[in-house]
């Protein structure tokens, strides 16, 4: 292969490159957006999921509110009927006996009374906290939709992004031989998407390991396509540099 072959092998290779390099840019991108969605869905499902804890507790105090107003009814009844037995009693011992059962029970019932009214304050609070939380989730749900649409309008735009860069890619590809467009890649493939490179300052710019100045020689002679030693990548000088 002559220089001036060579030199527009390397040319055409470096446009691909700049193609490619987009293409994978963006697929990583793309790629990426799957993983954002769940983190925005999972974030709003932890609120919710902290909302309905609250509204479950909301529910356990309801139904401890009301087995102590079915169990302080229960005792009321037993203290009247207690108190209905009074009468028929026969002796002094018998009644100062039912009287301390009625004071035992009244003194029950206003133990169950004084949780029950505990159980209330501990609901006004929690209901103070529901209904916070609820204007929350709409403001959450409201951001969650919201950035989920932006994140689906930029998939769309990546895709038509890459069905463009697509079909320039098809068009760079027609002047490469394909013994070296085959080489390309492989080392794009192997190398993050990443196959030719230039020499900077005695550099590899894909790998910043040193080129030796042998190699920087074989390079300008353009009889052959350089590879780096360490990387392996396509290499070229930019004669503007």
């Amino acid at each position: 292969m002559t220089g001036t072959n060579l030199r527009a092998q390397l040319s055409s290779l470096i446009k691909l490159q700049e193609i490619d390099t987009e293409i994978y840019r963006l697929s990583f991108e793309k790629s990426s957006k799957p993983v954002e969605v769940k983190a925005l869905e999972d974030s709003f499902e932890s609120k919710k999921a902290y909302m309905a804890e609250l509204e479950k507790k909301s529910l356990d105090f309801a139904k401890q509110k009301k087995d102590k107003e079915l169990e302080l009814g229960s005792k009321e009844e037993s203290t009247l009927k207690l108190q209905g037995q009074l009468y028929s009693l026969k002796t002094n011992k018998e009644y100062q006996t039912m009287l301390q059962q009625i004071q035992d029970s009244k003194a029950d019932s206003s133990i169950i009374e004084d949780r029950i009214l505990e159980i209330l304050e501990e609901m006004d609070k929690l209901k103070v906290r529901v209904d916070e939380e609820r204007l929350k989730i709409k403001d959450e749900e409201r951001l969650f939709l919201s950035e989920k649409n932006k994140v689906e309008i930029r998939i769309k735009e990546i895709e038509e992004r890459l069905s463009q860069l697509e079909a320039q890619r098809k068009l760079a590809v027609v002047n490469i031989e394909p013994k070296i467009l085959s080489q390309y890649e492989r080392i794009l493939a192997s190398r993050d998407g990443l196959a030719i490179v230039t020499v900077k300052g005695n550099s590899c710019g894909g790998c910043n390991m040193f080129v030796p100045p042998q190699v920087i020689n074989l390079i300008k002679m353009y009889e052959r396509i350089i590879t780096c030693e360490t990387c392996n990548r396509m290499l070229y000088i930019n004669e503007a540099d």
